[in-house]
């Protein structure tokens, strides 16, 4: 018993030993501490960065200066005029293309024995084997062209893609080439009057495409000519006013294997010639009628990308089953589209039903007798699946009884041609009218052009994206009026940055912003905007990259006031406080927004400007002669904004070659009169120059009379007229960050849509004292400290500038450890706690934390640039409680996430070797069958005319399902410091231990000092707190609301869906196509064979 209670008595005594010996953290030494670490590092970056010599100077021409408030509604009236004057020369080049085509055509007779050569882009500059150039080559010079992203170009030719699927010597295609001759004069005409312009071209009905200037045409990598201009979105919006359609599928048992195929193809392909301004549903049908997508029952929805990729992917889990009862399914369509018009929603234009199937055999009759005879308002087009032609009268019927369009697909390489005939029905009233409409797109990213791939990396991403004007081009022959004949679509590229660049920078400062809008509410041009996501080490466009709506990136405004005021064409301004974020998003910062906005006349967009409260809304001028001007501009530390326009050299193609600096010089000193500068932010340029001038002397004295320490290795400064003046105190082969300010480190240069990281941050800090962040470029970590200068005058101030040193960690590093720690003989005597303390002891973890958490010194070199919750939870959670830091929810609506969702495997097991054997010739024949039956036997005529729509339509398939990412809504934290509580320290209980911390603020700075107790582990009663986006996930109902929801938008002005001179006789009609009857035998009898293997 005595021996028992010995034992817990000294088991109590080791626990009071233990609980005795937590460690004490003695505040008022980590305090010492971060006073000492704040005057170091106030007296190296206020020495070699200069900042308080640049302030002086601007102290000493307040007296000259004016500080003015930027007129929020006047410059954004300026801005939208000087787009609409730019966007207004595009469609004067596009009417001039217009008006030549159709002139051609009046006075061409069809010729149908016609021979001519033509120049076609995929043979040009190709020899054989004998050093002979292929029919319809030829030697087509080329030269490489800035103007055009430095691809090889002909600036005095055009030239000719046709599609693979298009045979290239058909008469229909020669005769209409030969007339789009004429458009080659005018191309070069346009380029004369507008040298901005940059690709112009004509897409033919017939399929073919000339483009100016002339390019050398690049195949996929099956070496196939995939691209045809009838499908791209600049063609069909041009060619058709906005529709409504309903696309009917007959599922039932009939329908089965290749049909099924085929059916598929042809609705995505219908799919494929919508756009934003329609609206779409899918119904299949049997003996039921089923939607394809249950939440959009009796509705139609907004063809927008993310619709139609979403119609797409049920339509390929579409199975066939039952037998086909029409009746009820048109009689769904019809009920539909009545109460869509009824009710005001949908295009309120063209209404039309595509049925896609094998036959029609029921009475329907009564069906367009109750719903749509006599008015015709619905055409319903009708596509034959297969090559069974019993029922083919029947569904001709349906088509020509209801203005509509009735084609025989029986094969997979029928279905392009095949759909596009509803286009030009639809198109009739339109030409008939001659009411030539322009059009433009939505923001789109020109994938067929190889530069772009080059682009994704160096341009900014929100402006890789281009838009196109486009008009349509008629028959105007009197003979043909009544058929409504349309010949094709003219038009050109802008590209967004082009427009973007007439709002210029400097007028909106480090936070302001402008972007463009279009009629539906999305993004055509938003510096927030980011079209592309990272898939393993390549940059690809999203899904659904032109289809962000204005709400999803301006997402503070909840109750889309601003979006419905600028979707309307409204002229007017609104505030709002928004949660802004910097450096990839990881640091927010609160704003009070100022936006200013109105709409670009005779285009569907409207023009967005964002001016910040406070700093953003004023700015300075000043007045200096060019001559002193001039002297210090030619100074070798000094470099302006090149992606900014000072003077334009697009307009003279022999400016092109000098960079701003010089042909801005070229300008002041007389030598270039005619060019088009902006005078205000040369005049402001020229005063920067001046003020800034003594900065070098200072700088270069620095490193003559004085040993600068090793790890200061750059000293910079920037002004808003994006002046920047650089010194490097260290060598290339000495520096830690051997990026940073070069032509490839974008966040800390001024470009077109932003200002550097550094300015933004240094405007939103206290002038005069400095903010630190660390950054880690691929593994070379170095610090940057930053601060504004001001200058005041009559009440006001405003932010003159920035200026700045780069550190490197190991310079820091050594400071910081030579001051955390405590000599030997310190006098403890009045300290309670440890003494001498010290950072470098296996006891203690020292950590500098900047004011959004983030690691700047550690004792581990991989833990700085890390958010400080990841590496101490339960110290970072202590700082959230107390409130010295504060969570700030962030969202993201671009986001992309893994995709969860996997498709059911249609993998069997493999019962036995037969089985194998049996599945093999089955997967053999099947492939073969499909070959002969994709063949489209007229090419036999022409080599020429064959296309793989089979495989590019399953490659297609094939890609969407193994997508890793999609597009997503995700929620973050970010985290600010409160810099009203200066000092915290507390103790954690964590088990059997009690952790204490230590945090105190470093005194002129955005840095605090945490000071922690090393051997007391708390991870497992905290774990980290991570910065990790969450997915936000909608429960069904609400993600069908989402989906289904029909936010404000514009329609288009005008709108043809009818015309009484309209030949709606013109209606379609069986393809002569046929297979023989003994491959159709055999093809039967072995799959039943198979089918009983297997």
């Amino acid at each position: 018993m005595d021996g028992r209670k010995f034992l817990w008595i000294l088991g109590f005594f080791c626990l009071w030993i233990t609980a005795q010996a937590q460690m004490k953290i003695p505040p008022e030494t980590v305090q010492q501490w971060a006073t000492m670490f704040s005057v170091q590092l106030r007296d190296i970056t206020t020495k070699y960065s200069g900042s308080l010599l640049l302030q002086k100077k601007l102290k000493d021409v307040e007296s000259i200066i004016k500080i003015v408030k930027i007129q929020g509604n006047d410059l954004v009236k300026d801005y939208s005029d000087e787009i609409e004057r730019m966007l207004g020369s595009k469609m004067k080049s596009v009417k001039r293309l217009a008006e030549s085509a159709e002139d051609a055509d009046l006075y061409h007779e069809f010729n149908a024995s016609m021979a001519f050569d033509y120049y076609n882009s995929m043979m040009i500059n190709s020899m054989d084997e004998d050093g002979n150039y292929p029919e319809l080559g030829g030697e087509f010079p080329l030269e490489e062209n800035e103007h055009f992203n430095n691809l090889p170009v002909n600036m005095v030719q055009s030239d000719i893609q046709v599609p693979t699927n298009v045979y290239n010597k058909d008469p229909n295609i020669l005769n209409a080439i030969y007339n789009s001759e004429a458009l080659n004069d005018v191309f070069i005409g346009n380029f004369k009057k507008d040298p901005t312009l940059t690709w112009q071209f004509f897409g033919s009905s017939t399929g073919f495409f000339r483009i100016f200037p002339g390019i050398k045409w690049t195949p996929d990598s099956n070496n196939v000519a995939a691209f045809d201009c009838r499908n791209r979105n600049w063609y069909i919006q041009a060619a058709t006013s906005p529709k409504d359609i309903i696309i009917m599928v007959d599922i039932s048992g009939s329908m089965k294997g290749l049909k099924m195929t085929i059916a598929k193809h042809t609705i995505n392909t219908i799919l494929d010639t919508l756009g934003e301004n329609d609206f779409v549903n899918v119904i299949a049908y049997t003996d039921y009628v089923r939607y394809v997508e249950p939440c959009f029952r009796g509705t139609l929805v907004q063809a927008d990308l993310d619709n139609r990729e979403h119609f797409k992917l049920l339509v390929d889990e579409l199975h066939v089953k039952g037998e086909a009862k029409i009746k009820n399914a048109m009689k769904e369509a019809f009920k539909i589209l009545n109460e869509v018009r009824v009710n005001g929603q949908g295009s309120m234009c063209n209404q039309a039903i595509m049925l896609i199937t094998d036959g029609a055999m029921e009475d329907f009759e009564s069906v367009f007798e109750e719903f749509n005879w006599p008015e015709r308002r619905v055409r319903v087009f009708t596509y034959l699946i297969g090559r069974e032609m019993t029922f083919a009268q029947n569904t001709k019927w349906i088509a020509c009884n209801n203005k509509g369009y009735y084609t025989h697909v029986s094969t997979l390489a029928d279905v392009q041609e095949n759909v596009m005939e509803y286009l030009h029905v639809l198109s009739r009233p339109m030409v008939i009218n001659h009411d030539h409409d322009i059009i433009w797109t939505e923001a789109y990213m020109d994938t067929v052009l190889p530069s772009t791939k080059e682009l994704f990396t160096t341009k900014a991403q929100s402006l890789l994206l281009m838009t196109s004007v486009a008009m349509p081009v008629f028959s105007k022959k009197k003979e043909t009026l009544s058929h409504g004949i349309l010949l094709g679509v003219v038009g050109t590229d802008i590209p967004l940055m082009e427009v973007m660049k007439l709002a210029p920078r400097y007028m909106l400062g480090a936070h302001g912003y402008a972007f463009l809008l279009t009629n539906n509410g999305y993004i055509l041009a938003h510096p927030d905007l980011r079209p592309l996501y990272k898939d393993g080490k390549k940059l690809k466009p999203k899904p659904n990259y032109n289809s962000v709506d204005m709400s999803e990136v301006e997402w503070e405004d909840t109750d889309e006031l601003l979006r419905t005021a600028m979707v309307k064409g409204e002229t007017g301004s609104m505030s709002l406080s928004t949660r802004a974020s910097v450096d990839k998003g990881k640091r927010p910062l609160y704003i009070v927004n100022d936006y200013f906005y109105t709409n670009i006349d005779e285009t569907p967009f409207s023009f967005g400007m964002v001016l910040s409260q406070g700093h953003g809304s004023l700015m300075f001028f000043g007045n200096v002669s060019v001559e002193e001007g001039l002297h210090d501009l030619t100074s070798p530390d000094l470099s302006i904004a090149t992606e900014w326009i000072y003077c334009d050299t697009d307009v003279d193609p022999a400016h092109r070659k000098y960079s701003q600096l010089q042909i801005a010089i070229r300008y002041l000193l007389g030598l270039e009169p005619e060019l088009e500068c902006d005078e205000l932010l040369l005049q402001q340029m020229l005063f920067d120059a001046v003020v800034t001038a003594p900065m070098e002397a200072y700088w270069n004295a620095l490193m003559l009379n004085d040993r600068v320490e090793p790890g200061i290795e750059t000293a910079f400064l920037g002004t808003r007229s994006g002046l920047m003046r650089i010194v490097r105190y260290a060598g290339v082969e000495t520096r830690s960050a051997k990026k940073f300010l070069t032509a490839a480190d974008k966040d800390n240069l001024f470009t077109i849509d932003h200002f550097p990281l550094w300015y933004r941050l240094a405007v939103e800090n206290t002038p005069g004292s400095f903010f630190f962040f660390a950054v880690n470029d691929k593994g070379g970590k170095y610090v940057i400290a930053t601060t504004s200068v001001t200058v005041s005058s009559e009440g006001k101030t405003a932010i003159a500038g920035a200026i700045g040193l780069q550190l490197s960690l190991d310079m820091l590093e050594k400071m910081f450890w030579t001051i955390t720690k405590q000599p030997s003989d310190t006098d403890c005597t009045n300290i309670e706690g440890v003494c001498p303390l010290s950072c470098e002891s296996a006891d203690l973890n020292c950590f500098l934390v900047d004011n959004n958490g983030f690691i700047m010194l550690s004792k581990e070199r991989n833990e700085v640039g890390r958010f400080f919750g990841e590496v101490d939870g339960s110290v970072m959670a202590s700082l959230i409680k107390m409130g010295m830091f504060q969570k700030v929810s962030l969202f993201d609506y671009q986001a992309m996430c893994r995709n969860t969702h996997h498709h059911a495997s249609s993998a069997r097991p493999l019962l036995s070797p037969f089985y194998c054997i049996a599945a093999l010739i089955k997967w053999l024949f099947s492939n073969t069958l499909m070959f002969l039956l994709d063949f489209n036997l007229c090419g036999l005529w022409h080599s020429d005319y064959l296309v793989d729509a089979k495989a590019g339509y399953h490659t297609t398939h094939k890609q969407r399902k193994v997508e890793a990412q999609q597009p997503c809504d995700t929620e973050y934290p970010g985290f600010m410091y409160d810099s009203s509580i200066r000092e915290a320290n507390s103790l954690i209980k964590c088990g059997r231990c009690q952790k204490m911390f230590v945090v105190q603020q470093i005194p002129d700075s955005n840095l605090v000092l945490v000071v922690t107790q090393a051997d007391c582990d708390c991870s497992r009663q905290y774990g980290a707190i991570l910065l990790e986006p969450k997915e936000i996930k909608y429960n069904a109902t609400v993600k069908c609301n989402r989906m289904k929801s029909q936010k404000v938008r514009r329609r288009p002005e005008s709108c043809h869906s009818y015309h009484p001179k309209e030949n709606a006789k013109e209606c379609g009609g069986a393809s002569a196509i046929s297979l023989s009857s003994s491959l159709l035998s055999a093809s039967a009898l072995v799959s039943l064979v198979l089918h009983h293997w297997t």
